[in-house]
């Protein structure tokens, strides 16, 4: 089965091959234990996941361009709104697509709730990218102040009806962020102490000693 043309990563006769020592299989079909979570998915669920919002969030730009081309060019403030909405729909769906034709990496399995803190990042990586000028976006008109506006304020709640997630499904995204820098602090500090260790056998290997 495929999405809008774009095939699985991971597709069934893949997974039959059994090449992937994490995959494993029980009544349910072929799942993984997640890498972030450690919590079991099921590579039918989460495509099937990917699927559903593929749908919800191509309607929901057909809608938003159906607006935007039916709407007054002086009707700024609207235009704007439409505008925020259409680059989060946009983003949301190229996420999608990386990911369900993702199949170099199992990582990119992962429960619903755990994709939808991804996207959230993704989107507010890229609202900062416009911000400063890093990057160009056809939605974004000469003066971006209200665009940019509405998706600083809509964003998440547009991902949340999409995704129709409860609002409490964002709650872990800082978790997630937590325990990155953590991680990263502890291999930086090992990494320092190596560092001195290697300074000090050179020290003693030194010919002047």
């Amino acid at each position: 089965m495929s999405l809008n043309q774009t095939k699985r990563g991971f597709p069934p006769q893949r997974l039959n091959k059994n090449l992937e020592p994490r995959v494993k299989k029980d009544d349910g079909g072929y799942y993984v234990f997640t890498l972030n979570e450690n919590i079991k998915v099921y590579f039918e669920d989460f495509y099937k996941f990917l699927e559903r919002v593929e749908r919800k969030a191509s309607q929901e730009l057909k809608a938003l361009e159906e607006k935007i081309e039916s709407t007054h060019p002086s009707r700024i403030e609207s235009l704007s709104y439409y505008r925020a909405r259409k680059i989060v729909a946009e983003q949301l769906l190229n996420q999608v697509y990386q990911f369900y034709s993702d199949g170099a990496n199992l990582g990119v399995i992962m429960s619903p709730w755990c994709f939808g803190t991804v996207v959230l990042e993704k989107i507010e990586l890229y609202r900062d990218r416009i911000r400063k000028g890093e990057t160009e976006d056809p939605n974004i008109p000469d003066y971006p102040y209200f665009v940019l506006r509405y998706i600083e304020e809509i964003h998440k709640k547009t991902l949340l009806e999409i995704f129709e997630f409860p609002e409490k499904a964002f709650s872990v995204k800082w978790q997630y962020t937590e325990l990155l820098k953590k991680y990263s602090k502890v291999l930086s500090n090992i990494n320092t102490a190596l560092q001195n260790i290697l300074t000090m056998v050179k020290s003693y290997n030194s010919p002047d000693k």
